[in-house]
């Protein structure tokens, strides 16, 4: 369970707000793909649409709302944007990833640069890029 200082420390930089429909899915799902953690609590419309939920991803925060298409948000896809996730085992995140129902869009794969990269989609249409920086990278960084 996340603190109020966890979510104080998580919420800098630049945080993305995704509409997806099937929010309380999208965080289970999330969970298990991710290894997602729910932060504070989800704000509900009257009709039980997600407002805004917070969960935090490789000590990162992404928000999430549920589509009112009749103010002007309707869902988010992997066209609009892509998710990037900087991460050090990269065979954990995708495999992870992979089994809980991403689609693969580009393998995870060395590439040209030097890194460990490839992209997925979740069920509910966006899509994820996994980096894992070359260890000489690493190791300098």
């Amino acid at each position: 369970m996340s603190t109020p200082s966890d979510y104080k420390r998580l919420m800098r930089g630049v945080i993305p707000y995704a509409t997806v429909k099937g929010v309380d899915r999208a965080i289970e799902f999330y969970t298990r793909a991710f290894g997602a953690v729910l932060m504070g609590q989800i704000v509900r419309s009257n009709d039980g649409r997600v407002l805004n939920a917070s969960i935090a991803i490789n000590d990162g925060i992404v928000m999430l709302m549920d589509p009112f298409p009749e103010h002007g948000t309707n869902p988010s896809s992997g066209s609009d944007f892509l998710l990037q996730l900087i991460i050090a085992d990269g065979d954990l995140w995708w495999n992870r990833a992979v089994e809980a129902g991403c689609e693969v869009v580009s393998p995870f794969k060395l590439e040209f640069w030097g890194d460990r990269f490839g992209r997925v989609r979740d069920p509910f249409g966006l899509e994820w890029a996994f980096n894992e920086p070359a260890i000489e990278k690493q190791q300098s960084g």
